[in-house]
């Protein structure tokens, strides 16, 4: 084994132990090689190895800070607070019933006739009459519902994604995104061999001529958007927004891949740029945070033109929906599960949204009373890593540092995202109570 790649093994085996602890400096590598009998060179390589496996940060001016372990198999740890850790990172809504009303579907789903019909071969990409209609009944909204026709079926959202990326984006070519994104995004653009150009936003989300200014500069092979509830920063862009969008789209010759995951929880939001611009828009939505992500399937609303594309992508990529839950999905449609569990979330969401503004008063939060998460500008002299690595050591929580939304590598914004969706509302309280506390006593 290279020399570096043991000395890195010593420092991740300092930092697994306690001995280096989520927030803690490294010497500057110059220090570090003198310490260690090394070359500056080496130095640097450790700290690169280091960087990699994710158990430091390096912040200009500042230094180089440990992040955290990473996570050793069976349960977690208490941490040092005391406090069984909370994860405000992973953000899956459950509410009271839930579990009840989707068994319903899946007992009927149980008899021999029916379980043989979702288990004897995969799903198509568009699904089954009354799979699409089906379909319809989850993604329409005020002032808008697809045609059945367009409706084409992924196994997750995520996949959706995937499959319309790899139809409209050719391997090296330029995909406009929010500057600030749905992280899974980056892994599925370096996969598909897309490189992303950042767009600047501002309170409703991408700013038009943002967009037009990349496709000039280059031209671009598409853009993904989330107008409704962007992810991190919960903005919902308004119809004037939305018509310039959609008006450029036509402009410039130019498809949009319209994330709509979280625009269910809103119910008063515009409608999407599919509605305003179907020819120019292909639209991806899931079940994965109305009901669950154990059994999910993602949806796609393609125009006609890009419709045997995204389907062959689906089919190329392995992208397509599961029988069984895509079976499951159009009883829970036509059951009233997802109604029912939807209109539970929304309220669930401004209770918890409640909490955020009394736990976090007169902190800089960008957040809305549907969303299920806020991004927090923290106050100095917190950096986002050192606020993640100590949030998790001294107050037993976990959070997102901005850095992991960021579409151009490197960009490092002094925010954290808060997942507000997965623990009960009591352990909620208490984890933005202790992270509150964090934020006044500072780094120390």
């Amino acid at each position: 084994m290279e020399e570096y790649r043991r000395i890195a093994d010593r420092v991740e085996a300092a930092v697994r132990d306690g001995r280096l602890r989520p927030g803690d400096r490294l010497p500057p590598q110059r220090v570090f090689a003198r310490r260690h009998g090394i070359a500056n060179s080496t130095a640097i390589r450790v700290y690169g190895e280091l960087a990699r496996r994710g158990l430091v940060v390096g912040e200009v001016g500042r230094g180089t800070f440990v992040r955290a372990a990473p996570p050793l198999p069976g349960p977690a740890l208490v941490e040092a607070s005391g406090a069984a850790p909370v994860d405000l990172q992973l953000n899956y809504p459950v509410v009271d019933g839930q579990q009840e009303r989707m068994a319903r579907a899946l007992t009927a789903l149980a008899r021999p006739g029916v379980l043989t019909g979702a288990l004897a071969r995969p799903a198509a990409a568009d699904g089954t009459p009354e799979a699409r209609d089906a379909a319809v009944t989850v993604l329409a909204g005020p002032g808008w519902a697809p045609d059945p026709g367009s409706v084409l079926f992924a196994g997750s959202g995520r996949r959706a994604v995937a499959a319309a990326l790899s139809a409209l984006v050719p391997p090296g070519g330029r995909l406009g995104v929010e500057e600030l994104t749905y992280p899974p995004l980056r892994a599925v653009a370096e996969r598909l061999g897309i490189r992303l150009v950042p767009l600047a936003l501002d309170a409703e989300g991408v700013r038009p001529e943002a967009l037009a200014a990349a496709h000039r500069a280059a031209p671009l092979a598409a853009a993904y958007l989330q107008p409704t509830l962007h992810n991190p920063l919960a903005a919902t862009a308004g119809d004037e927004r939305r018509d310039a969008l959609a008006e450029l789209l036509r402009r410039l010759d130019l498809t949009a891949v319209e994330d709509a995951t979280w625009a269910f929880l809103d119910p008063g939001a515009p409608a999407p740029l599919a509605a305003r611009a179907p020819e120019r828009v292909v639209l991806v939505d899931s079940l994965s945070k109305r009901l669950a992500p154990g059994l999910t399937v993602g949806y796609l609303v393609v125009p006609g033109r890009l419709r045997a594309a995204v389907a062959e992508a689906l089919r190329s990529g392995a992208w397509t929906a599961d029988g069984f839950a895509l079976a499951a999905a159009t009883r829970w449609a036509g059951d009233g599960t997802v109604a029912e569990t939807v209109a539970a979330k929304r309220a669930d969401a401004a209770a918890r949204h409640a909490l955020v503004l009394r736990r976090l008063a007169g902190q800089a939060l960008r957040t809305s009373p549907h969303a299920y998460f806020c991004w927090w500008e923290l106050p100095a002299p917190w950096r986002a890593e050192t606020f993640a690595a100590a949030a998790a050591a001294r107050a037993g929580v976990a959070v997102t540092p901005g850095s992991a939304f960021a579409a151009a590598p490197g960009a490092a914004p002094g925010a954290v995202r808060v997942g507000l969706a997965s623990p009960p509302h009591a352990v909620l309280d208490a984890a933005l109570a202790r992270l509150a506390a964090l934020a006044a006593a500072g780094p120390g």
